[in-house]
């Protein structure tokens, strides 16, 4: 009889010995998996990492100061709708779900709906997934995803209103067009062209903020922001836009994954009321842009900055116009003179350059009798378009009955036409206007794949 002391010593030593080889059999048994079924723990240890890089990405947007919504096609509603929505802030009840619209049959009663279907996916993109916008080759048909008016009005992406500040961030491989990516930017069908004969909904613009691929400078960034809903300078049109200097690529939508890996673009616009500037950025930066030959190039702002210069002469001045608005004067601060240049000078009369924040003006000046000089006219020869000068609120609709819905890939207007083609893997809106620290860090942010979300 073994006492018991010694029995229990025994027990332990085999328990020892079962733990051993357990353990050198499950080591085992790990191993073969890694090597035999390598689709196996090793794959799942992959898209842990990959989850977590997603997280991460999208914990970049939504903790930069100011997200109120960012869509990155990967976040969707439940249910048998599985519509796209955003990631708002903790405690938010509207995530503004995507609705797939064709504007065409909205306004002008013709073409089919829009599903759905009509935006293909990537399954990849900074945020592991991107939709695209297709090159429609049918006038009838304009797709785009939207949160209608009524579910957004007087919400945290409805900025309007004094000293709001608005940025629009945009994830984008540009495969052609100029027009838009995202915003609330209802350009109105009311404007008599060819394309509105026969349309049934005639609506003034209802244009708040939104970013452009470049308008009259295709590729550029083009941030856009209207104080009435209306054109500008009395013309048909928006004027208040920036360009950045800086140009994306047109890149083929069906091109290999590496090409479209390399590709992406990081569009973003920027206004900041206490400053009266917007800006417009690519890839995190926003170098400065003027337009030269203003007179030429864009007569309507010209105009604007001509009729605030005679009005603020007493008296009705030859070339003024006593009915032009007020409201639509271009009149930037010319308080802070960064430059003088002499262009001509004769003993009577001399010309200079005189370059301020956001103008650049030529002075002619006239020698008087006791020997001083006495400006006898100032002509506006340049003005900045990146930054651009905007001292007004953000339009602000009277009700959800008026405004316009925010929309993705396009915007609803008069002309129909193609717009932007392309892939856009993500929206962000914020109600601060960003800065180039902070907008490096969202366009530097690297791509990963869908399937290992």
């Amino acid at each position: 009889m073994i006492p018991h002391s010694h029995s229990r010593l025994s027990v332990n030593r085999y328990l020892f010995v079962i733990l051993v080889l357990s353990t050198l059999t499950t080591t085992a048994d790990a191993h073969d998996d890694a090597v035999d079924h390598p689709n196996g723990s090793v794959e799942h240890h992959e898209k842990s990492r990959a989850s977590a890089s997603y997280r991460q990405h999208v914990e970049t947007v939504t903790n930069t100061p100011g997200c109120v919504a960012f869509w990155d096609f990967v976040h969707r509603e439940s249910g048998p709708t599985s519509r796209f929505i955003a990631h708002v802030p903790a405690g938010s009840k509207n995530a503004f779900p995507l609705d797939a619209n064709n504007y065409v049959k909205d306004y002008w009663g013709i073409g089919r709906e829009a599903t759905y279907d009509d935006f293909p996916l990537m399954g990849r993109g900074p945020f592991g997934q991107a939709i695209l916008i297709r090159r429609e080759s049918d006038s009838s048909f304009r797709p785009l995803l939207m949160v209608p008016r009524e579910r957004m009005h007087d919400s945290a992406i409805d900025i309007k209103g004094p000293d709001r500040a608005v940025s629009v961030v945009v994830w984008a491989i540009r495969e052609s067009g100029n027009h838009a990516l995202a915003g609330i930017w209802h350009e109105g069908t009311d404007l008599k062209e060819s394309a509105t004969k026969g349309i049934q909904r005639a609506v003034r613009g209802q244009r708040q903020y939104a970013i452009f691929a470049g308008l009259e400078r295709p590729g550029s960034a083009c941030g856009h922001v209207s104080e009435n809903g209306a054109g500008s300078f009395q013309y048909k049109y928006a004027m208040h836009k920036t360009y950045s200097t800086e140009t994306s690529p047109e890149v083929p939508s069906e091109s290999n994954a590496a090409t479209l890996d390399q590709s992406w673009q990081c569009f973003a616009m920027t206004f900041d009321p206490k400053r009266a500037k917007i800006m417009s950025w690519l890839n995190g930066n926003a170098t400065e842009r003027w337009q030269d030959n203003i007179k030429r190039a864009v007569p309507q702002i010209y105009n604007a900055w001509t009729q605030a210069e005679l009005h603020r002469t007493p008296g009705i001045q030859p070339g003024e116009d006593p009915t032009y608005p007020a409201d639509q004067y271009y009149q930037p601060p010319e308080d802070n003179l960064i430059s003088k240049t002499l262009l001509n000078e004769s003993p009577d009369r001399r010309i200079e350059l005189h370059e301020f924040d956001y103008t650049r003006v030529n002075v002619t000046s006239e020698r008087q009798a006791d020997g001083t000089w006495r400006v006898i006219n100032r002509d506006l020869v340049a003005v900045c378009k990146n930054p651009w000068w905007f001292p007004h609120p953000i339009y602000s609709p009277l009700d959800a009955q008026n405004g316009g819905p925010f929309t993705i890939g396009r915007v609803i207007h008069s002309a129909r036409s193609v717009g932007f083609t392309g892939w856009i893997g993500g929206v962000a809106v914020f109600n601060q206007a960003l800065d180039a620290k902070e907008l490096k860090t969202l366009s530097s942010i690297p791509v990963i794949s869908s399937r290992d979300l």
